[in-house]
């Protein structure tokens, strides 16, 4: 899965080291996600954007549009 973690931790400055600190998790485990090896835990993609400001989606998603479900879905 496709990710902009790394791109965000990079335009604040900050080293893998710094994210792991803020999130509680290893600098391995950064480093696996930013280069889409892991797909971190629902609790995890929360802290992410919560240190981050952003919405899980804006951090996450494989850069196609997501389904609509409006009123003409079957």
């Amino acid at each position: 899965m496709q990710n902009s973690v790394a791109a965000r931790r990079q335009a604040l400055g900050w080293m893998q080291d710094e994210l792991a600190t803020r999130t509680g998790v290893s600098r391995q485990t950064v480093i696996s996600i930013e280069k889409g090896r892991y797909e971190p835990r629902l609790a995890l993609a929360f802290r992410l954007a919560e240190v981050f400001g952003c919405r899980i989606e804006d951090l996450f998603g494989s850069g196609s549009t997501p389904p609509s479900f409006g009123s003409d879905a079957p």
